[in-house]
């Protein structure tokens, strides 16, 4: 065999172990994002996981360190189209006050529609929190569910530009609005997942911006209330 011919037969084998590597991410991430939408963070083992997705718990763990890592994964894609959209939103200079509006409704409308998915990663969070020390979330972790899945960073940028701009008051500080607002988004998951979508909204949004841009609540007792 020439050497052009062996090294187009390597390329071929390596090109089918890739695509098997992918079919087999795939078919954990998709078994995942099932078990833990109905039978919740605790009651989800990395083996039945695999077993659903027709692989060994070996492979399984070569795929995904941990359960807190496979969650991450499975909630990114999630959270990475609302920061793709805040980014947009930044880059044409809409108003701030309607790009976060907007997003906190459609935040909370996806939450509502995956609340057993998004209630087993607040879970997963505080297990994985709780496990180590005290403190923020190490940026190149890579098996935290925090750093997989930001959902602080779906609103962060807007508060920052805002907070630049001076259209939003300073105080608190933009991570910290940021976090108390996916906090509050992931709890009502938890401990409310039969509220309408537009009601979280209305409270998320009267808490942001009475702590942002006070002066929107003073115009109407609820201005952000929607037909629910």
């Amino acid at each position: 065999m020439s050497t052009g011919a062996s090294g187009r037969s390597g390329d071929a084998r390596a090109r089918a172990a890739q695509t098997k590597r992918d079919r087999t991410r795939r078919a954990l991430l998709d078994a995942a994002e099932a078990m833990f939408s109905t039978k919740g963070w605790a009651r989800t083992r990395m083996e039945d996981i695999a077993a659903t997705a027709e692989v060994s718990p070996a492979s399984a763990y070569n795929h995904f360190a941990s359960k807190h890592t496979l969650i991450g994964w499975v909630y990114a894609p999630y959270v990475a189209a609302f920061v793709a959209e805040a980014d947009r939103d930044l880059a044409t200079g809409r108003p701030l006050v309607d790009a976060l509006s907007d997003q906190v409704r459609a935040l909370t409308r996806m939450t509502f529609r995956n609340r057993g998915l998004s209630a087993a990663l607040w879970f997963a969070i505080n297990d994985y929190a709780g496990g180590r020390p005290g403190g923020p979330p190490d940026a190149n972790d890579p098996d935290d569910p925090r750093v997989l899945a930001p959902i602080n960073r779906t609103v962060e940028g807007l508060i920052t530009a805002g907070q630049a701009s001076g259209e939003f008051r300073g105080y608190p500080a933009a991570v910290d609005v940021a976090g108390t607002m996916a906090n509050m988004l992931l709890i009502r998951a938890v401990n409310r997942p039969g509220e309408p979508p537009e009601r979280t909204a209305e409270l998320l949004l009267s808490v942001m911006f009475g702590l942002l841009k006070p002066e929107l609540l003073l115009n109407a007792e609820r201005p952000f209330r929607r037909a629910h």
